[in-house]
């Protein structure tokens, strides 16, 4: 991305976008019983009131009546359905892992296999957004976390603590290609998920290579473990790298949370906030609910004199719906430079033709 002169006034800003990520997967309802939501109408009433705090995007994972995660696309369904005729502006973002709860005797967290995951296009009703995780790698949500972030919690008891510390995204090429075909074809928009310079560069050949024809949206995840550490510069290294039409969301974990979304939003990035990411407040003197974690933002942009998007103008921003048919026409829309021609090495800016 380019960042011209007042590029950190408001004015010259997109309005922010809020992605709440209220469902907490990676967290058993008695860790946080106040704010985990259990039963289908909690999880629904969940989504309307982070809607009603400044929130336009729901990342959106599903539980059981026991308030385990949910396996079943009949449950995502139900909860999808939920919330579209309660919010119907909102933008449903379906976190692609489905669910990693802890389940069975040995409390063990898992992906599912990669046909189920594919399920995630037949979903009904249709979500806005499927996540796309690229290039497997580790995920030790752990590893950059203290005792204080767990104790007291599910992921501080020693055999869910290996677990988690031991968990990997499996995504590997096949998968995601297929997986991006099915999303694409049913118009679903592929939210990509990226944890480093690595798997962009991934992301951009697959545009490159026609596989994903689209508008770029992506989060930069940053949460260590296998994944970039949330700092100033890894997240320099990756938006020199991004194109300047891509739509970025940053997403930490712990108390990195609120410091790199207010890094993200005095840029003019995007941010998510939600128990998935952090349970505590800023001195861990008490929980602070997913609500809550919206409302500061919310305050804080104001603050910082940026607007909060409607849930429309989220929609045009993200381009929820819009696909291309080139790979040319997806670099180009995106900011991309060109694909090189013959024996040339490309360019670092547009040529005037592709500009006109």
């Amino acid at each position: 991305m380019n960042f011209l002169d007042g590029h950190l006034y408001p004015e010259n800003q997109q309005p922010l976008i809020i992605t709440a990520a209220p469902y907490a997967p990676g967290w058993i309802p008695s860790d946080f019983p106040e704010d985990i939501p259990v039963t289908m109408e909690e999880q629904i009433q969940k989504a309307v009131d982070c809607y009603e705090a400044g929130a336009t995007v729901l990342h959106l994972h599903v539980r059981e009546d026991d308030g385990k995660g949910s396996k079943r696309l009949s449950k995502f369904n139900e909860l999808i359905a939920g919330v579209r005729e309660r919010v119907p502006e909102m933008i449903i973002q379906v976190g692609g892992s489905i669910s990693f709860a802890p389940e069975g005797p040995d409390g063990q967290a898992k992906w599912l296999s990669d046909d189920t995951r594919h399920m995630l296009a037949e979903l009904t009703p249709v979500p806005d957004q499927v996540t796309v995780t690229v290039n497997t790698t580790q995920m030790n949500v752990t590893e950059h976390a203290g005792e204080d972030d767990f104790r007291g919690v599910s992921r501080g008891f020693p055999h869910l603590h290996k677990t988690y510390k031991d968990m990997i995204v499996p995504s590997n090429p096949s998968f995601v290609e297929e997986h991006i075909r099915r999303l694409s074809e049913k118009g679903i928009q592929s939210a990509f998920q990226v944890y480093n310079i690595n798997s962009f560069e991934t992301i951009e050949r697959m545009i490159r290579r026609g596989v994903y024809k689209g508008p770029l949206v992506m989060n930069w995840v940053a949460i260590s473990g296998g994944m970039d550490q949330a700092n100033i510069y890894n997240l320099a290294n990756m938006l020199r790298a991004v194109p300047d039409n891509a739509i970025v969301t940053v997403e930490s974990s712990v108390l990195n949370v609120l410091p790199i979304n207010m890094i993200g939003m005095a840029l003019g990035l995007h941010v998510r906030c939600g128990i998935e990411d952090v349970l505590w407040n800023q001195t861990r003197t008490g929980k602070m609910s997913t609500v809550e974690q919206i409302r500061q933002l919310v305050r804080i942009a104001g603050e910082f004199g940026r607007p909060i998007a409607t849930a429309q103008q989220a929609r045009e921003i993200k381009q929820i719906g819009v696909f291309y048919e080139t790979a040319d026409e997806t670099l180009a829309r995106n900011g991309f430079a060109p694909n090189r021609k013959g024996a040339n090495q490309g360019f670092l800016r547009k040529p005037m033709d592709a500009v006109a």
